[in-house]
């Protein structure tokens, strides 16, 4: 099976920062893609931020300037760091990887269980 938990949420003032980290463990063979997504209250969650095998990163326009995805592939852990933060990125925000099972290559796609993210003076 895979895991992935995250960390790093919390309250943070306008203009902070904030970083936010998902540790992926388990029968990992390979990760093809990960991705932040975000679920802020009554919204639909929205993809923030996605790295895929490579290095090529996608970023909601929302975002754009603000945050920044990276990986550590050796750790196979995500990051995402969040500068200029405003009430609106007031969210749960949820780790996403997708690839390839070790032992039976099958393909896999989870979620975290997700890390709240406060914006708030």
């Amino acid at each position: 099976q895979v895991q992935l938990v995250e960390s790093g949420g919390g309250l943070v003032q306008p203009g902070g920062s904030l970083r936010l980290s998902c540790a992926a463990s388990g029968s990992i063979f390979r990760i093809n893609a990960m991705g932040w997504y975000r679920q802020g209250p009554g919204k639909e969650r929205e993809l923030v931020a996605s790295i895929i095998s490579g290095g090529v990163t996608n970023y909601a326009n929302s975002v754009k300037g603000r945050f920044t995805i990276s990986r550590d592939n050796a750790e196979n852990t995500l990051y995402l760091q969040m500068n200029s933060l405003k009430p609106e990125d007031t969210a749960v925000y949820y780790c996403n990887a997708e690839g390839i099972i070790v032992t039976t290559r099958e393909y896999f796609k989870r979620w975290g269980q997700g890390t709240l993210v406060t914006v708030s003076s």
